[in-house]
C-alpha cells in the first residue's frame, strides 16, 4: 500500500510540471500574509488543470492585457479567469503610467506577468512555493497560491530589462527603473534585482512571492523534472511592437539615438614651444616697444646735437668773462603750439587771477552765499532712496537678464525662497551595520539616531514659527508663506514643502522609533530606521519599504524627498557615508509690493533667530552652517552699518593729517598761529559739502543711490579736494608777496598760476565720469552721475567757499592771531622768507636729481615697460559678505556638501502651437517624437556635462500630459454615471462603474496625440490632478505654475521646462553655465520656429535666479573696455586743449594713466580681486585718481622754461610732484590703511585692496614714471 502511494505521489509530481497545464486558475480572494499593501492583493487558487480556452469577453479582455499571447479567438489557451486577468490588468496599469511611453518595454513587462500568470504552459515555468487557505464569500475554503518560483530565460529577462532601463519620469529627470528596483535605485539594479522586487509582497505592490530563477538557455540544472526555462521573445526598445505601438524615442532607448556628431574637443593651451604663447607675444610686443623707444631717443639727441653744434659754430655762449650770454629766442622758433599754449595759460591765468581777488576780496558773502547754494541742494536728500537689492544694483532694467526675469516672474511664481541648514557632526566616529536586507553598511557619525531625532525636535520648532503680522492682521506662520505644491490654495502646516531626512520617516517620532523582527532566507533579525533609510534614498518615490516596517518613503506633504535635498558629501552615491544633513524650508516668493513678503521677511526673522540661539546652545552636538533668502541683504546693511565708524576714523585720520599737513610750523612760538587745522576743516567740509549736494541733486530728479556711492565718492572726492587744497596752500606758502601787493591780490595771483592745473584735472575728471554714465549696469551709471557731479561741485566750492576761507585764514595769520583762540596774539614775527616746507627741497636735492640721472631714466623706463607687459598677460590669462558672516560658513558648506546645481528653467514664449501633432512632436521626447525635439536636445546636452552644465534632462509637462492621456493608464477617465457624468475623473474614483469610459482611445499606429480640441480639454484637468499611486503622472505640484494660458483663448502664452545645472562653484562656472544655456536654448528656439504656425519672435531662454548676478560676466570685459575708453578719450581732449593744444603732452599724460589702468588690473589678478562691477566703479575710480597723479605734472612740465627737458622735469618733479604726494598719496593712504580693520569682504577687497593698489600704482607710475617719460619726449616749448 505504501508503494502504491509513493508511485501514485510520483505521477502527480510528475504532471505539474507539464505542457497545457495550469498550476493555479481563479482569484481566490486577497492574500492573507501581505499587511499595509498599496493595492489589493488578490491570489489566485491552486488548481492543476488543463488550459482554458478562452473565448467572448474573456478573450477580448484577454487580447487587451496580454496581446503576446493571444493567438485568434478559438485558438487560445490561457490558465487565467476572466477575473484574474481584471486583477491583472488593475496591477499592470500602475506600472505602465510610468513605462507607457516606451512601448516596447511595456510589452516586455507585461509579457513576463502574462506568462506567469496566464501562460498555457504555465505549470511548466513554474513551481508553487507557498500555499495559505483562505475562505470564500460562500464560506468554503481554498488554498491558495501565495508563492512560487517562476523560471525565466537570461536572454529574455536581460533584454526586457535593457528596453526598460532608461526609460525616464519626465517630471523628476530620472529613470523610471528607480522605482521598481527597490532598494538598488537605477545605477545599481540588474534584470535580477529588477524582477526580485516585483516578486517581493512587502513593498506593497506584488500581491504575492516570487522567486524568480534566472538562467541561461538550454540550462536544465536546478529545474525540476518537466519544468522548463521561459523564453518569450523580447523586444528591443527601437522595435515596433505587434499591436502597432512605435520604437521608443531616444530619450528612453540608446538604440533609438541618431548619430550625434561628438562635441569638437577643448582648444589647447596656445603655446609657443614649451612657453605660454600669450607671454611670449607680450614680450616680443614689448621688447619692440623699447626698442623703438630707445631708437627714437637715439635719434632725437642725434638731431639736437648737430643743431647745437651748428648754432655754436656762429655764436658765442659766453662773455669775455665766461659768463653764459642769456639766450634769446627768434621769433620764427617759437611753434603756433607754442603761441596757443602761452595763449591760453595767460589766459586762464588772468581770469582766475580776477576771479580769485575778488573771491578773496569779499569772504563774509561768499562762505553764505556758497552754503545756500549747497544747502539748496542737499534739501534733496530727504527724498534719497538707496538700492539694495543687488539684482537693481548690478543688471540693467532692460538688459536681457532682467527682462527675462520679468517675463519669469509676470507669467509664474518667482523663485521660491530658500532658507537652509547644512549640519554636519565631524568628531562622531563611523560604525558599521550589519543590515539583514542589506548586508553590511557603513554608517558616517552625523547618520545616527540621536542626531537625526535632534535635527527632527530643529525643524519642528522651526515648523512652529508664529508671530503677528500687521499685514494680515493676526497670527501668522509658516502655513501662510510656504511652499505648498500639491494644496497651493489652502495649505496646512504639513503640505508645506519641507525637505529633510527626517521626512523619510514622515517627521514621526513613532516611525522612528520602530523596530521589528523580520525572516528573511531563514535568518531571523531586528531591522529599524536604519534599513528604512537605506530603502528609501535609493527608492525615494516608494510608497512602502519592502522591509517589515512597511513605511513610506514620501515626505508628509507628499512628494518625495530626493536624497541630494536631504544628505551630502557623499561619493558614488553611498548615502549613508553622507558628511552633512540638509534641512530646506522652501517659501513662496512674492514681488516687494505684495503684503506677503514682509510676512515671509518676518519668518525668516524668527528662523534666523531659533538658528543662532540654536547655534549658541553649548548642548548643541552639529556644527553647521545656515541661511535665510534675507541673508545677504540683511548682511550687506548690517556690516555697512557696523563700518560706519570705520570710515569715520578714516576721514578723522584724513583731516588730522590735512591740518597738520598744510602748516608752515617756522617756529614753535608760532605753531598755533601757522597751524591750519581751520583750513583743513574746510577743505574736509568742502568735500562733504559737494558730495551731498550732488546726493541731494540726484535724490531730487529721482535717480537712486547706493551703499557703494556712499563709500566711494567720499573717498574720490577727498582724493581730488585734497590734492587741489595743498597744491594750493602749498603754492601760497611758497610764494612771496610782492611790494604794495594786497592780501586778495596775493591770493588772487596765486589761484591764477594753479587754478588751471586744478581746472585740467577736475574738469577732466568730471567729464570722464558723466561719460561714464553711458554704462548699462546701474550701480556704475549712478556712481559715475554722483562722482561727476560732486567733482565739478567740489571744483567749484573750492574756487569759491575754499578761497573765501583761505582768505579769513590768512587776515588771522597776518594779525599773528592763535588759530584756536583768536583773541590770543603772538609777538613773533612771521620769517621774511617763503616757508618751503620738508618734502620740496627733499625732493629738489636728492630726490628729483637721482630718479633723473641717465642709468636711471634708462632702467625706468625699461622696467616700467616690462612691468607693464606683465600685467598685460596677466589679464590676458585670467564679495559681499562680512569676515565674520555666518553666510561666508554657508557658502563654504554649500560648495563642499551639496551634490546638485541650481535648477534652470527653459521658457517658450507666446507664439508656439503646442496643441498640433506638429506642434507636440517638436517638443516631446517620448515614442513618436521628433528625434531632435526641445526635450532630446535638452537630454543630448546632458551626455557632456562638462560642456553643457547640464546634469539631468529637463521635466516636461508635454511628455507627462501625453501618458497622462494614455488609456493604458487609468489617468484619465470620464465619469459615465453619476452627478458629473461626462466631466473628468480622477484615479482615485472607486465607485464602480463610475468611470468606465477613457479620455481617449488606443492609436492605431501606437502614437497618441490629441486632436486640439482633447487638448485643450482635458489640459486643466491634468495640471489640477494630485498624483497618487494610481496616476504618478498627475501634473499638480509638478506642472500646474508651468504652463500658462490664456483666459479667454486658451492659448498657451508661457510654459517651463526644468532641468539642473551641474554644481558651480565659481563665478567662471556660473558664467559659462549661462552662456552654454543661452547657446542652447537659442538653437532650440531657430529649430522650433520651423514648425508651422510659429511666430518668429517665438523664442526659449534659459532661466534661473543666478542669472541676472551672472550676466555681467558675459559683457563685464567689453563694459569695462567701454567705461575706461570714455573716460581716459576726455583726460586727453581737455589736456590738450587746456595745454594750448599741446598734443604730445596730452599723449604722455594718457599714456601714463593707461598704465596705471593696466597695472591696476594685473595687480587685481595676483591678489584675486575679481573682476566685476565693483572693481568696475573701482577702476573707472582709478582714472579719476590717476588724473590727479599725472596731470599736475604734466602741465606743470610744459609750462617750464627751463632750457631742457631733463630740468624741466627736475623743477616738475621737485614743485609739483611734493605738492601732490602730499596731497593725493599721504592724503589717500592713511585713510586706507584704516580700511584694513573693516569687517565687510565687499570693503576689504575692493575698497582696501583695490584703493591701496590705485594710490601705490599712481604714485609710482605719476613720481617715477611720469618724470622719467617727460624728460624723454615731452615737449619742449620755446615761450
Amino acid at each position: 500500500m505504501f508503494l502504491l502511494y509513493l508511485c501514485l505521489l510520483q505521477v502527480l509530481t510528475g504532471a505539474q510540471h507539464e505542457p497545457g497545464y495550469c498550476s493555479f486558475y481563479e482569484d481566490c480572494g486577497l492574500n492573507p500574509a501581505v499587511e499595509g499593501a498599496l493595492i489589493p492583493p488578490r491570489v489566485p487558487c491552486k488548481d492543476y488543470r488543463k488550459a482554458v480556452n478562452v473565448t467572448g469577453d474573456h478573450y477580448e479582455l484577454f487580447k487587451s492585457v496580454c496581446p503576446m499571447l493571444a493567438h485568434g479567438e478559438g485558438k487560445t489557451l490561457a490558465c487565467c479567469s476572466f477575473r484574474q486577468l481584471t486583477a491583472l490588468q488593475s496591477s499592470l496599469t500602475l506600472s505602465k503610467a510610468v513605462l507607457i511611453r516606451c512601448p516596447s518595454c511595456a510589452d516586455n513587462f507585461a509579457h513576463i506577468h502574462c506568462a506567469t500568470t496566464c501562460s498555457p504552459n504555465q505549470s511548466q515555468i513554474l513551481k508553487i512555493t507557498k500555499t495559505a487557505n483562505i475562505t470564500q464569500p460562500a464560506g468554503m475554503v481554498k488554498e491558495a497560491v501565495v508563492g512560487y518560483e517562476a523560471y525565466v530565460s537570461t536572454s529574455f529577462s536581460d533584454a526586457s530589462f535593457r528596453s526598460c532601463k532608461n526609460v525616464r519620469i519626465p517630471a523628476t529627470g530620472g529613470y523610471a527603473i528607480a522605482t521598481m528596483c527597490g532598494r538598488y535605485g537605477a545605477t545599481l539594479c540588474t534584470p535580477q534585482r529588477w524582477l526580485d522586487f516585483q516578486g517581493d509582497s512587502s513593498n506593497g505592490l506584488a500581491p504575492l512571492d516570487i522567486n524568480f530563477k534566472l538562467l541561461p538557455d538550454g540550462q536544465t540544472a536546478g529545474l525540476p523534472p518537466g519544468a522548463v526555462l521561459f523564453a518569450g521573445t523580447a523586444l528591443n526598445c527601437n522595435e515596433t511592437t505587434p499591436t502597432g505601438g512605435e520604437a521608443c524615442s531616444c530619450q528612453d532607448c540608446e538604440q533609438s539615438c541618431p548619430a550625434v556628431p561628438q562635441p569638437p574637443p577643448l582648444p589647447e593651451p596656445f603655446m609657443i614651444g614649451r612657453l605660454d604663447g600669450v607671454l611670449v607675444i607680450c614680450i616680443i610686443v614689448f621688447s619692440c616697444i623699447f626698442l623703438l623707444l630707445i631708437c627714437y631717443v637715439i635719434l632725437e639727441y642725434t638731431i639736437r646735437y648737430q643743431k647745437s653744434k651748428g648754432a655754436r659754430k656762429g655764436k658765442n655762449t659766453k662773455d669775455q668773462n665766461e659768463n653764459e650770454i642769456e639766450r634769446k629766442i627768434s621769433p620764427k622758433d617759437v611753434t603756433c603750439s607754442d603761441k596757443a599754449s602761452l595763449a591760453t595759460q595767460e589766459f586762464l591765468g588772468s581770469l582766475f587771477q580776477t576771479w580769485g581777488t575778488i573771491m578773496a576780496r569779499y569772504p563774509l558773502i561768499v562762505l553764505p552765499v556758497c552754503l545756500v547754494v549747497v544747502l539748496a541742494f542737499a534739501v534733496g536728500i530727504k527724498d534719497i532712496e538707496l538700492t539694495t537689492d543687488p539684482v537693481q544694483l548690478w543688471s540693467a532694467p532692460q538688459s536681457r537678464a532682467m527682462r527675462e526675469k520679468a517675463f519669469h516672474d509676470a507669467n509664474f511664481d518667482p523663485f521660491y525662497r530658500t532658507n537652509q541648514l547644512i549640519l554636519t557632526a565631524p568628531d562622531r566616529p563611523s560604525h558599521y551595520y550589519d543590515s539583514l536586507l542589506f548586508g553590511e553598511q557603513n554608517f558616517s557619525g552625523i547618520i545616527s539616531k540621536d542626531l537625526i531625532i535632534e535635527l527632527l525636535e530643529l525643524q519642528q520648532k522651526i515648523q512652529a514659527i508664529e508671530f503677528w503680522s500687521d499685514e494680515l492682521n493676526r497670527t501668522a506662520s509658516l502655513k501662510d508663506v510656504c511652499y505648498a505644491p500639491l494644496n497651493p490654495d489652502n495649505p496646512s502646516l504639513t503640505d508645506c514643502a519641507v525637505n529633510s531626512l527626517p521626512q523619510y520617516f514622515q517627521n514621526s517620532m513613532d516611525n522612528l522609533n520602530a523596530q521589528v523582527n523580520m525572516t528573511e532566507l531563514g535568518v531571523t533579525k531586528e531591522v529599524d530606521w536604519r534599513d528604512h533609510f537605506i530603502y528609501c534614498v535609493n527608492s525615494p518615490l516608494s510608497f512602502k519599504d519592502i522591509t517589515a516596517l512597511g513605511m513610506s518613503c514620501m515626505a508628509d506633504y507628499g512628494g518625495p524627498v530626493f536624497p541630494f535635498l536631504a544628505v551630502g558629501g557623499y561619493e558614488n552615491e553611498e548615502y549613508t557615508t553622507a558628511e552633512a544633513l540638509i534641512l530646506t524650508f522652501s517659501l513662496n516668493n512674492y514681488a516687494r509690493t505684495d503684503v506677503k513678503f514682509k510676512v515671509a521677511e518676518e519668518w525668516e526673522r524668527g528662523f534666523l533667530e531659533i538658528v543662532q540661539e540654536y547655534q549658541k546652545n553649548p548642548n548643541t552636538n552639529f556644527t553647521f552652517a545656515y541661511m535665510a533668502e534675507r541673508s545677504l541683504e540683511d548682511e550687506i546693511n548690517r556690516t555697512t552699518a557696523e563700518d560706519i565708524p570705520i570710515f569715520m576714523i578714516s576721514y578723522a585720520v584724513i583731516f588730522l593729517y590735512i591740518a597738520v599737513a598744510l602748516g608752515e610750523y617756522s617756529s614753535c612760538k608760532r605753531i598755533l598761529v601757522d597751524s591750519k587745522f581751520l583750513v583743513g576743516l574746510g577743505g574736509i567740509l568742502v568735500v562733504g559739502c559737494s558730495v551731498m549736494a550732488s546726493m541731494g541733486f540726484y535724490a531730487w530728479i529721482g535717480i537712486p543711490s547706493s551703499l557703494v556711492i556712499l563709500q566711494v565718492v567720499p573717498f574720490l572726492v577727498l582724493a581730488v579736494g585734497a590734492d587741489n587744497i595743498f597744491i594750493f596752500v602749498l603754492e601760497y606758502q611758497r610764494d612771496m608777496r610782492r611790494t604794495g601787493e594786497k592780501r586778495e591780490e596775493h591770493i588772487g595771483r596765486v589761484l591764477g598760476n594753479v587754478a588751471p592745473s586744478m581746472l585740467l584735472c577736475s574738469l577732466s575728471e568730471s567729464v570722464c565720469f558723466f561719460l561714464g554714465a553711458l554704462s548699462t549696469m546701474p550701480a556704475v551709471k549712478s556712481f559715475a552721475l554722483y562722482a561727476a557731479l560732486a567733482v565739478l561741485m567740489d571744483f567749484i566750492l573750492q574756487m569759491t567757499a575754499f578761497v573765501a576761507l583761505l582768505s579769513l585764514d590768512a587776515r588771522r595769520q597776518d594779525a599773528n592771531r592763535c588759530e584756536i583762540a583768536c583773541c590770543v596774539t603772538v609777538k613773533t614775527p612771521h620769517p621774511s622768507e617763503p616757508n618751503q616746507g620738508v618734502l620740496l627741497p627733499l625732493m629738489k636735492k636728492y630726490y628729483a636729481p637721482a630718479l633723473l640721472n641717465p642709468v636711471s631714466r634708462v632702467l625706468v623706463v625699461r622696467s616700467y615697460f616690462t612691468n607693464n607687459g606683465i600685467s598685460v598677460f596677466l589679464q590676458l590669462e585670467a564679495l559681499l559678505c562680512p569676515r565674520d558672516s555666518y553666510m561666508l560658513d554657508y557658502f563654504a558648506y554649500l560648495y563642499k556638501y551639496f551634490e546638485v546645481g541650481v535648477p534652470t528653467y527653459f521658457i517658450t514664449t507666446k507664439g508656439f502651437n503646442f496643441t498640433s501633432e506638429e506642434g507636440i512632436n517638436a517638443v516631446c521626447s517620448s515614442v513618436g517624437c521628433d528625434q531632435f525635439s526641445f526635450t532630446q536636445k535638452l537630454r543630448y546636452a546632458t551626455e557632456y556635462p562638462e560642456r553643457s552644465y547640464l546634469a539631468i534632462p529637463a521635466s516636461s509637462w508635454v511628455d507627462d500630459y501625453i501618458d497622462w492621456l494614455n488609456p493604458g493608464s487609468k489617468c484619465c477617465r470620464i465619469y459615465t454615471a453619476g452627478p458629473n457624468k461626462g466631466e473628468f475623473c480622477p484615479a482615485n474614483e472607486t465607485g464602480l462603474f463610475m468611470c468606465t469610459k477613457k479620455c481617449m482611445s488606443i492609436p492605431q499606429n501606437g502614437v497618441l496625440r490629441p486632436s486640439v480640441e482633447e487638448f485643450n480639454r482635458f489640459l486643466p484637468d491634468f495640471l489640477s490632478n494630485r498624483p497618487d499611486l494610481q496616476c504618478p503622472k498627475g501634473g499638480l505640484g509638478a506642472y500646474d505654475k508651468a504652463v500658462v494660458r490664456d483666459k479667454e483663448t486658451g492659448e498657451i502664452i508661457a510654459s517651463r521646462f526644468m532641468a539642473y545645472h551641474t554644481p558651480l562653484v565659481n563665478s567662471q562656472e556660473f558664467t559659462a553655465a549661462l552662456e552654454k544655456a543661452r547657446e542652447l536654448a537659442h538653437n532650440i528656439t531657430m529649430t522650433m520656429r520651423n514648425v508651422t504656425g510659429t511666430s518668429q519672435d517665438f523664442e526659449v531662454f534659459p532661466y534661473t535666479v543666478t542669472y541676472v548676478y551672472y550676466e555681467q560676466y558675459l559683457t563685464i570685459v567689453n563694459e569695462g573696455l567701454f567705461n575706461i575708453g570714455v573716460c581716459l578719450l576726455p583726460t586727453f581732449v581737455v589736456c590738450c586743449i587746456l595745454l594750448g593744444m599741446d598734443f604730445r603732452s596730452g599723449f604722455l599724460n594718457l599714456l601714463t594713466i593707461v598704465m596705471i589702468t593696466v597695472d591696476t588690473v594685473g595687480v587685481m589678478t595676483l591678489w584675486g580681486i575679481d573682476f566685476n562691477a565693483v572693481s568696475l566703479i573701482n577702476l573707472v575710480t582709478a582714472v579719476g585718481i590717476s588724473v590727479e597723479f599725472v596731470s599736475h605734472l604734466t602741465r606743470s612740465f610744459a609750462l617750464s622754461i627751463r632750457p631742457t627737458k631733463v630740468e624741466r622735469a627736475k623743477e616738475a618733479t621737485a614743485n609739483m610732484g611734493s605738492a601732490v604726494f602730499a596731497g593725493v598719496a599721504m592724503t589717500n593712504l592713511p585713510g586706507i590703511v584704516v580700511l584694513a580693520l573693516a569687517k565687510a569682504q565687499l570693503i576689504q577687497i575692493f575698497f582696501f585692496r583695490l584703493n591701496l593698489v590705485i594710490t601705490l600704482l599712481g604714485m609710482a607710475h605719476g613720481l617715477i614714471f611720469l618724470p622719467v617719460l617727460l624728460s624723454f619726449f615731452g615737449m619742449l616749448h620755446d615761450y
